[in-house]
């Protein structure tokens, strides 16, 4: 057993679910050193009332009895990350797969003035959960409440990144420029699109190197 006392959190991303392909084989990999793994179901049973608040919320509550804390985070589960490590100090190391940094600019750019404003005044919007495998709603409130958060959180956790060069979802770019917003942390670039399902083992001897000692 490496470390008892170890726990590792692991945030998925947007519309997915712990038990995604990253997650299950993360769980495998971290329940073969002993090593005490979580991944909760950030949505809470409630897709449609998503928002980062009540996700930060989730968070907060599964890293509560923690001793020892390692965050590994996917997409937006990557920024979330980020916003919890600004805020406690409990946090060892980070690691992120593809952190959707930049995350409410982002949604304004992709979806455009027509579909925002359709989607404010519906109150909701059909997007694709990937979790689930079909379409559901999500409401209005996901991006009113995202705007409150920071593009770019200031963190000050050692933090490792990993991030496509093929990311059609999250440029490359804006992990790079929180790379050189912040000290101790380290991107690897890699040949892969933004799910990186392809190089969870280029990933998988990343996180090893990050491991505390037993």
């Amino acid at each position: 057993m490496l470390n008892p006392a170890l726990t590792i959190l692991y945030l998925h991303g947007f519309a997915s679910s712990p038990l995604s392909r990253k997650a299950r084989f993360l769980e495998e990999r971290f329940a073969a050193r002993g090593i005490r793994f979580n991944a909760p179901d950030l949505a809470g049973g409630d897709f449609f009332h998503l928002t980062i608040s009540n996700q930060l919320d989730v968070v907060r509550a599964s890293a509560a009895g923690a001793e020892r804390l390692i965050i590994i985070g996917s997409s937006l589960g990557g920024y979330l990350a980020v916003l919890y490590a600004a805020e406690h100090n409990k946090v060892e190391q980070l690691i992120l797969l593809a952190p959707a940094f930049g995350f409410h600019d982002l949604w304004v750019e992709r979806l455009g003035p027509d579909q925002i404003r359709n989607w404010r005044d519906s109150g909701r919007l059909s997007v694709f959960h990937y979790g689930e495998g079909r379409d559901v709603d999500l409401s209005y409130q996901f991006l009113v409440d995202a705007e409150k958060y920071p593009l770019y959180p200031d963190c000050r956790v050692p933090t490792l990144i990993f991030h496509g060069t093929h990311d059609e979802l999250v440029p490359l770019a804006n992990s790079a420029r929180f790379v050189q917003q912040h000290r101790d942390v380290r991107l690897v670039e890699l040949n892969s699109g933004h799910e990186l399902t392809d190089v969870l083992e280029e990933i998988w001897t990343g996180i090893e190197s990050c491991l505390p000692p037993a």
